[in-house]
């Protein structure tokens, strides 16, 4: 069995609003040193052996269903 690990983050382009609320949460906290946040998601995938090109399939899975590839990048790697 292998492990895909996928990071998705916003293109650098994009007014990460979500990243804006975090950073100003923390700065209320006394983290006055932040000078920016931006958020992801990360996927964990389990997938078996055997079952054909694991980059492949998991590079297909992004494009597909993980990631939006008009405003968000993805990566990712395989942990056997």
């Amino acid at each position: 069995m292998a492990k895909a690990n996928v990071y998705v983050t916003l293109k650098p382009s994009l007014l990460d609003a979500q990243g804006k609320v975090v950073q100003g949460a923390l700065e209320n906290l006394g983290y006055g040193n932040i000078e920016s946040v931006r958020m992801g998601k990360f996927i964990e995938i389990e997938v078996a052996d055997g079952s054909g090109s694991i980059e492949k399939d998991v590079d297909e899975m992004c494009r597909k269903l993980l990631a939006n590839p008009n405003t968000e990048n993805y990566r990712f790697e395989i942990v056997r």
